[in-house]
């Protein structure tokens, strides 16, 4: 056998395991539940859950190689003490501008866009070619994706929907990456009108080095080989999408597997609402856009952020951008806050909506978004127990 079919062998033989280990869930669901009754539950999940369903007030700008991005902003309302502040010419409070990760939408802040309505001007937007946001253009002909680009593509959303005051920036997993892509090229904007940051899930480098809780042999096989195997699905989208139909059963293991700590305790209509946001992706997009983050390194761009607030959160179970990185970034932003959440997974402002969104709002409190005494919990937890475990000085349990 020949060196590069044996890596190819190991290569294989890694990503069967992820296919075994979500299909040993489904097969326990099927010796308990019969298929069409799985049909009808996914149904009856997507009809009554309101998951995804707050809008604002949409707008749409277009980035540099006219891509159409959309946007929405939730604004507070304008009571006395907002008048009276504006008659004081006091600085404005701060706009919160989120943005949501890969293979996902402006949609998976739901928790935390129902606990901050009315408190805080809040903008949410989709990247280029996920959510309501138009296909890249400079993908259509053949571009490949950057994580500069989406950090000039927050930018302009920015320059659209926030054109003025402070800001505080959110961003999870490729959300992060694109926060930090946006502080290397535009230093002065970070100096001079970010307040606060927050790092949900999120790296700033060596994903090359991650092995999605497989066997470190053969990872290296499966990282050069699945480009290529993904940019080839990518030229049968017909095909594949059929395919992803025909195995929703096992795609959704899968999802469950790399999405959440503990998916067994995950609501079932938390874990239906992230299975429908990222079967929305294309494969083609989802394609085009993995080998950026092969390559991604934006080490040096954390110190934009070493002058304000920073909250680092990570899940001790993330499988996608493991804890380790999380403990990355606050090695190199000391003052950083870094919490690392207990049996949590990559979706973890979905599986632990309630300790993500009182971790944002203390971010808020201090940079004067809200009161400091501001209660925002009680929006629904898809979980139960605790999972915060919080460390002042950076080293995060079980890290």
């Amino acid at each position: 056998m020949s060196e590069n079919w044996r890596k190819a062998g190991w290569a294989g033989a890694a990503i069967g395991v992820i296919a075994a280990g979500a299909a040993a869930g489904v097969a326990v669901e099927r010796i308990t539940v019969g298929r069409g009754m799985r049909r009808k539950a996914r149904l009856a999940l997507d009809a009554t859950g309101d998951y995804g369903s707050l809008r604002g007030t949409a707008g749409a700008c277009y980035a540099e190689d006219g891509t159409e991005l959309y946007y929405e902003v939730d604004e507070p309302p304008e009571g006395p003490k907002k008048r009276a502040r504006l008659r004081r010419k006091d600085p404005a409070a701060p706009t919160v501008v989120f943005c949501h990760g890969y293979c996902l939408a402006q949609d998976s802040w739901h928790f935390q866009r129902a606990a901050l309505r009315g408190l805080v001007r809040s903008v949410y937007w989709d990247q280029r070619s996920h959510g309501r946001s138009a296909r890249g253009f400079a993908q259509a002909d053949g571009e490949r994706v950057t994580i500069d680009q989406l950090g000039r593509d927050l930018k302009t959303v920015i320059d659209a929907a926030a054109p003025e005051g402070p800001l505080v920036l959110v961003g999870h997993s490729m959300g992060g990456m694109t926060i930090m892509a946006l502080a290397e090229q535009f230093p002065e904007l970070i100096r001079d009108r970010v307040v606060g940051v927050a790092l949900v899930g999120t790296s700033s480098g060596h994903l090359d080095q991650v092995t999605y809780g497989l066997p470190s042999v053969g990872m290296g096989a499966v990282r050069r080989i699945l480009p290529p195997v993904l940019k080839a699905l990518g030229s049968q989208v017909e095909l594949v999408e059929k395919g992803r139909r025909a195995t929703a059963d096992l795609f959704a293991g899968m999802i469950k597997m790399y999405s959440f700590g503990a998916p067994r305790e995950v609501d079932p209509g938390v874990a239906r609402f992230a299975e429908r946001l990222i079967e929305a992706t294309p494969i083609d997009v989802v394609a085009e856009f993995y080998p950026a983050f092969q390559i991604h390194d934006k080490s040096a761009a954390l110190q934009r952020f070493a002058d304000i607030p920073v909250t680092v959160i990570g899940g001790d179970r993330d499988m996608v951008t493991p804890a380790a990185h999380s403990q990355a970034i606050k090695d190199a932003l000391p003052a950083a806050e870094l919490v690392v959440l207990e049996s949590a997974g990559h979706l973890m402002m979905l599986e632990y909506p309630d300790t993500v969104t009182a971790l944002l709002t203390e971010l808020l409190a201090r940079t004067g978004a809200v009161p400091a005494a501001t209660n925002v919990g009680g929006h629904g937890r898809s979980t139960a127990g605790s999972a915060a475990s919080t460390t002042p000085s950076g080293t995060a349990a079980g890290n």
